[in-house]
């Protein structure tokens, strides 16, 4: 029986075999009018498409866009930003070492408004207490002055535009003027006078020189200071020493230098001095505050 269908189909001619690729991936043939599946649910895709774009473009929002290919410059340029962020966040965590220790160096700030008598107690401390007494407005303008100095020309240029010199070049003359005084023998213990103008320049003197002791307030009430100004204006030849300007000043310092003394009274470093008594009286408050603070030492 085998042998016999054999033969028969040995027999068969290419018009009796069905017309159909063998190699077609196409389904078996459907009715006429009935769509595929992966045809219809391409339908229904681009439906909803068509729908989300709508509704999206009727509430005001933008339409999610294709994620642009980067070139290799904005890679480049993408790994150089994060490598300076991380330098840069590396440089902060590391902190400047101090130009000299608060165990062997004693550094008072010393501030108060015009006219509150801050200059004749420093020279009453640096007799008494061996103080080496530093102004950042004489350094400043003996700077401006001083034959070949790198600062003059910056100093003259800020104070000719009533503008403030750069903290760095205030605290690297003071710096200076420090080891100079060390070098010479004159002592560890210095007044610094008028300043910090601002919590910034405590901050960075603070970080890169030495921390204070405390801070120095002579307070004293305005018409006080006042008086004192247009008293020592008779004679003083000043130009600043009128009403005018001494009223702008006292604004300039509750601007700048209040806020200092706030902060600084939080760490418990400030140490108010009332002025608006005899100058005997107000250098005996002085005296019992250094004399704590050096027995401390």
């Amino acid at each position: 029986m085998f042998r016999t269908a054999f033969l028969r189909g040995s027999r068969l001619t290419a018009s009796t075999i069905p017309k159909q690729r063998l190699y077609s991936t196409a389904g078996p043939n459907k009715p006429n009018g009935t769509p595929s599946i992966p045809a219809m649910l391409a339908v229904a895709s681009m439906g909803f498409a068509g729908y989300y774009t709508l509704v999206k473009s009727r509430e005001g929002q933008s339409l999610p866009r294709r994620k642009d290919t980067t070139t290799f410059e904005e890679e480049e340029a993408l790994k150089q930003k994060r490598l300076q962020e991380k330098l840069a966040k590396r440089n902060q965590d590391v902190k400047p070492i101090p130009a000299f220790s608060s165990d062997d160096v004693t550094v008072v700030f010393v501030l108060g408004g015009p006219g509150a008598g801050k200059g004749t107690q420093c020279e009453n401390l640096t007799k008494d207490y061996g103080f080496v007494h530093l102004s950042a407005g004489d350094l400043l303008r003996a700077e401006q002055k001083r034959e070949g100095s790198k600062y003059g020309e910056m100093i003259n240029h800020y104070i000719k535009e009533g503008l403030i010199v750069p903290m760095e070049v205030t605290i690297a003359l003071l710096e200076q003027a420090m080891k100079e005084a060390m070098a010479a023998g004159k002592g560890s213990r210095f007044l610094i006078d008028g300043f910090p103008r601002k919590m910034d320049q405590a901050i960075k003197f603070e970080e890169v020189v030495v921390p204070s002791k405390l801070v120095l307030y002579f307070e004293c009430p305005e018409e006080v200071m006042l008086k004192r100004l247009l008293k020592r204006g008779e004679s003083s030849g000043r130009v600043d020493d009128n009403v005018e300007s001494i009223r702008k000043r006292f604004v300039t310092f509750i601007e700048t230098s209040m806020p200092v003394i706030t902060e600084f009274e939080k760490q418990d470093k400030v140490r108010k001095v009332h002025c608006d008594q005899p100058v005997e009286k107000v250098y005996e408050n002085v005296k019992n505050i250094f004399d704590t603070l050096l027995e401390k030492k």
